[in-house]
């Protein structure tokens, strides 16, 4: 690999490898996490979902972060950094990850918003009226001004993190969000477990009935696997550019995979057990975060005020342990390619993602422009869920595994052959054949899924974006 381009001078590094698992375990777990997972497995039939969506975690979600990280450790820089010093016909890779964090940034702190404003509402009387609950979240999002505020204030938390810098912001950010992150979803965990029927719901989750599989439930889980993991999108390469060269790659990949994953598993914990001892749907969809679960916790009396403090309190908490390394991505390229400041990358990058922002939260309500009939809110998701971070990660792999040498590959993996990877030849041939094809097809059946829902042109904007960053990269 050519790396002859020099480091940018005081990027930061990790001060330690507990800091940049924690840091990149908050990467990973997200609103994907507390709020998707849930959903979507009950939506796909639990215990089915959830046997294929570990599998995948373990196969591909391990693979393509152990990929970024190498990559990004390798070359020192952030994503399009990473690929144009090492071929310039590639660089176009990187800019679609900085794209991505950037769309993704338009839109999440809007929902992050709503964590925030829930942790609110909830303290002061959301579950006296369980009825009312439903109107009440349609009503909020449907405001123009109020998701705003909210909206406001979570994204300067996040400029807060992130100008501190990478060791001084993200990694003492990580160090105590993610402990706590745990210990909440732990309690809400156990006291669900203790209701009356709560069994059902655990054997819901994890007792398999393999004759609900089909296509869907197996896109799906493959899909939530590789979106929950912070995968495509720039997030790991920039974080593993960080990395000092003794760290043990594979270890600490385990470790943040490990770590995403039981997030996961303890927000579905946290969720069907209760939900089964009330009687409640588990195919809830969307609204189960801010319509099911508040009804839930009013339905446990007094101690179901301090648990739904404690669970919105948590998913605030996953959410800004995701976009402060969002920001980041951008954050990174404007230090390393633009040569800014922190603190001038960061309130630019910021600048542009407030925009975004209130594009796509007025959107929700029906005011703003909208186009091909679809808000920004919309669009925004589309385009980086549906296209842009599958794309980016079959890229990834496809750059790791053609494009670079292997035994360079296998060099910096193994830290000159100081860390035991037994496993090498299998993870080469998963990221250079396998993998690629497996993220191919979710790709092809989210653009699929786009026409099947009248948003075919919204598919087609994308891959024409896609193009264009081919044609921009060519100018850098």
């Amino acid at each position: 690999m050519d790396t002859t381009s020099s480091t940018p001078p005081n990027r930061g590094t990790w001060s330690s490898k507990i800091g940049f698992v924690m840091a990149a375990a908050g990467s990973a777990v997200g609103l994907g996490n507390i709020w998707k997972f849930p959903y979507t497995a009950g939506e796909n039939g639990g215990g089915a979902f959830v046997s294929i969506y570990l599998l995948f975690v373990i196969v591909i979600g391990f693979s393509v972060m152990l990929t970024e990280f190498a990559v990004g450790r390798k070359t020192g820089l952030s994503a399009v950094g990473a690929f144009k010093t090492t071929d310039r016909r590639w660089t176009f890779v990187g800019i679609l990850g900085v794209l991505s964090g950037l769309l993704i940034m338009g839109f999440y702190p809007v929902v992050g918003g709503w964590a925030i404003a829930y942790i609110y509402k909830v303290s002061t009387g959301l579950l006296s009226q369980p009825d009312a609950i439903g109107d009440s979240f349609s009503g909020f999002i449907a405001n123009p001004l109020q998701p705003l505020f909210w909206m406001g204030l979570y994204l300067f938390f996040n400029i807060l993190v992130v100008m501190r810098g990478v060791s001084g912001g993200i990694e003492k950010a990580g160090k105590v969000l993610m402990p706590l992150l745990f210990i909440i979803l732990i309690i809400v965990s156990i006291k669900g477990l203790m209701l009356p029927g709560a069994m059902a719901g655990l054997e819901f989750l994890f007792k398999p009935d393999f004759s609900k599989i089909d296509s869907s439930v197996v896109l799906a889980a493959l899909g939530q696997a590789f979106f929950s993991l912070s995968l495509g999108m720039g997030c790991m390469l920039t974080y593993g550019s960080y990395l000092r060269k003794q760290e043990n790659l594979v270890q600490t990949t385990a470790m943040v995979t490990a770590m995403d994953t039981s997030v996961a598993l303890l927000a579905g914990i946290a969720m069907f057990p209760a939900m089964f001892a009330f009687g409640m749907e588990p195919s809830a969809g969307p609204g189960l975060v801010f319509v099911v679960v508040p009804q839930l916790f009013a339905e446990m009396g007094e101690i179901g005020l301090v648990l739904a403090i404690l669970f919105f309190i948590g998913l605030s908490v996953a959410a800004l342990t995701s976009s402060v390394s969002l920001l980041e991505v951008v954050v990174a390229y404007l230090i390393d390619e633009k040569g800014f400041s922190r603190i001038t990358a960061v309130l630019t990058a910021s600048g542009v993602m407030a925009l975004l922002c209130i594009l796509a939260s007025l959107s929700i309500g029906g005011f703003g422009p909208t186009l091909f009939h679809t808000g920004a809110f919309d669009i925004f998701d589309l385009l980086t869920d549906k296209i842009f971070l599958a794309i980016g990660g079959m890229l990834v792999c496809l750059f790791a595994g053609w494009r670079l040498d292997r035994s360079e590959l296998k060099k910096e993996i193994t830290n000159d052959g100081k860390v035991s990877f037994p496993l090498f030849n299998v993870w080469y041939m998963l990221i250079k054949y396998i993998i690629p094809v497996a993220i191919a097809i979710v790709a092809i059946a989210g653009v699929k899924a786009g026409f099947d829902s009248n948003k075919g042109e919204i598919m087609i904007l994308g891959l024409i974006i896609i193009g264009l960053c081919g044609i921009f990269s060519k100018k850098l």
